[in-house]
């Protein structure tokens, strides 16, 4: 038996994965555990749980492997700030102190953290370092279906690399071309993100989602001032716009008076159009470079095969284009594009580069990506007596029973089943579930749960089978990492009057018979659920599509904006009661908020940091 830990660690995201024989038996995020969201810290609490479930103690692990290299990292910080110096004189003196102390002799920082898990843990020669893209593509590639693909990771940077072209056959991977730093369309992205006042490295899927309500009126000026875009798709950018080389922003004055305005305030400034404009425009330059490199990659390697992963790979709308194009004949995509699924691809890497073990069956491996925590019926049934809570328990057949005629009453359901999911998508396993035919759904959720921005989408969950019957998509995507169409069946075509609304306005639009999951441009991220990797999910829409004929569920993640999803016990009663959530249900544990103590309520508007 050959055990391998992987860490992803000290930027954002941290997390921790280990393969056993090659077959991924645990992976979580930091933030789950330390309910810090992305947190970047030492990923401790889900170092010990992947240890727990995987009955190993620190010091039986075989090999440590970290998923990039920290003096490649530490080269192109020094060469950057050379390169623009004396410019970025106070980031540098910043971020020294931090790398000198922690960052560049990361081996021994690595062993001495890992100590505290295990004093037996003695052999620092276990820990070795796999490159931040290789990490990202072995993630991609290795759990894929497939026998050979062709992997685009697209994100901020990693050591150089910002896009990589690699071509994977059975157990070999190969990265064949790289964009490096500064030239990035993650960081394109981000500085967009900073831009219209969200967070970076948080705030692009808000981006992302508030791209529809505007118009790519900006588009022209980005791809004539900020990029030079070639037709193969790759990129240079012009730097003299930007300041995230060496500065503490991600754009300059110079960015601001391109467009006319400044960086917006989040606190002070509100959405307008202009934000909108500015959204679509971005969205826009990206869907269109993800599309070149997709159209020449297909071209030069002739691959029908396509795996995605990095940061970009969560632009589920950019990932849609790729497959409504009919480029690729298949799609894979891995469920934690971002860093976090670094942990694991830095495992797989070893395992099938360095061990160079076989690979020999080709099948999604990610186990639907319930690779996290889940709890006995005596541990959840003792932690809700500690908690107070009023609760009954039911067999599972009439969970499922009760829960779907609830959801069809327009009752929000708290949904903790099962496995917690890896990656940002919550999938059935640490959800909050709605009826996506109400027309007051979309803003409820938003405001009286979530706690969010009103223009925010929510995404289908449907069976596998139904998936064509109310989506313009054929393929699979248990990942809700596909946006594509409602179909033309389902749409309420806009009246002239709806057609004259701008931005936010138009979210008040009933544009389908499934309205409180369409996007203003009918669109949707769309989950397709499988009974092979959720059957209690499963069985709950099947039970929803017997009540209503709708085999579709509203499915966003269990939390509140700047919370972590939830993870424990307490975290899910703490929300419940913290939220306007009519309904939670544990496994077969089914809490009602009308039967539960009013003393135990909760104010979770401002609890959490604003992400």
């Amino acid at each position: 038996m050959t055990s391998i830990l992987g860490i992803s660690a000290f930027y954002h995201d941290s997390a921790a994965a280990i393969i056993v024989d090659g077959n991924i038996v645990a992976a979580a995020q930091e933030e789950r555990f330390s309910r810090k969201k992305h947190d970047p810290r030492y990923p401790f609490n889900a170092v010990k749980y992947v240890l727990e479930e995987s009955n190993l103690s620190l010091n039986k692990v075989d090999h440590i492997v970290f998923f990039e290299k920290p003096f490649l990292k530490f080269e192109r910080l020094l060469e950057t700030y050379m390169a623009f110096a004396p410019k970025g004189f106070k980031s540098f003196s910043l971020s020294m102190p931090i790398w000198l102390r922690e960052k560049l002799f990361q081996k021994k920082f690595l062993f001495d953290k890992l100590k505290e898990h295990d004093n037996n843990f003695n052999d620092i020669t276990k820990i070795k370092f796999s490159e931040h893209h290789y990490s990202h593509a072995a993630s991609a590639f290795f759990p894929s279906p497939f026998e050979e693909a062709v992997i685009l990771t697209l994100d901020g940077v990693g050591e150089w690399a910002t896009t990589t072209i690699a071509v994977g056959k059975k157990n070999k991977l190969e990265i064949i071309k790289e964009i490096h730093f500064p030239h990035s369309l993650g960081l394109l992205y981000s500085a967009f993100t900073y831009y219209t006042g969200f967070k970076v490295n948080s705030g692009e899927y808000k981006l992302m989602g508030l791209a529809p309500y505007g118009k790519p009126i900006f588009k022209d000026i980005i791809l004539d001032k900020l990029i030079d875009l070639k037709e193969d798709g790759s990129f240079k950018l012009d730097m003299n716009y930007f300041n995230y080389a060496t500065g503490l922003t991600m754009t300059n004055n110079k960015f601001s008076k391109l467009f006319g305005y400044p960086v917006r305030d989040p606190k002070k400034d509100l959405l307008t159009q202009f934000h909108m404009d500015i959204a679509s425009s971005i969205q826009s330059v990206t869907e269109e470079i993800v599309l070149k490199i997709a159209k020449n990659i297909l071209s030069k390697y002739k691959i029908n095969n396509l795996c995605l992963a990095g940061g970009v790979a969560l632009n589920c709308v950019a990932n849609g284009k790729i497959l409504k194009e009919k480029i690729f004949e298949n799609i894979w995509i891995q469920p934690a594009a971002g860093d976090a699924g670094g942990s694991l691809g830095a495992a797989l890497a070893y395992w099938y580069h360095e061990l160079k073990k076989p690979r020999e069956e080709f099948k999604d491996k990610m186990q639907g990506s319930y690779l996290g925590p889940k709890f006995e019926d005596d541990f959840i049934e003792q932690k809700l007596k500690s908690l107070k809570a009023n609760y009954k328990k039911f067999s599972r057949d009439e969970t499922i029973s009760l829960t779907a005629k609830e959801l069809a009453n327009e009752k929000t359901v708290g949904w903790f089943q099962g496995r917690m999911e890896f990656g940002p998508r919550a999938l059935g396993g640490r959800s909050i579930l709605a009826d996506p035919r109400s027309e007051k759904m979309q803003k409820e959720l938003n405001l009286k749960i979530k706690f969010r921005e009103s223009f925010r989408p929510f995404a289908p969950s449907i069976l596998r089978e139904d998936v064509n019957e109310w989506f313009e998509l054929n393929n699979e995507s248990p990942y809700m990492l596909l946006v594509s169409e409602v179909k033309k069946d389902k749409q309420i075509k806009m009246r002239a009057e709806d057609e004259k609304l701008f931005g936010i306005d138009k979210l008040n639009v009933k544009r389908s018979s499934v309205p409180a999951i369409t996007h203003v441009d009918y669109s949707a991220r769309i989950q397709t659920v499988h009974k092979e990797t959720n059957p209690r999910y499963y069985d709950l829409i099947t039970e929803f599509k017997k009540n209503t004929n709708c085999p579709v569920l509203v499915n966003t993640s269990f939390n509140v904006r700047g919370e972590p999803i939830v993870c424990s016990i307490d975290d899910a009663f703490n929300c419940f009661m913290g939220t306007n959530l009519d309904i939670l249900v544990i496994e077969d544990f089914v809490l009602f908020k009308t039967n539960q103590d009013k003393s135990l309520i909760k104010d979770y508007k401002n609890k959490f940091e604003l992400d």
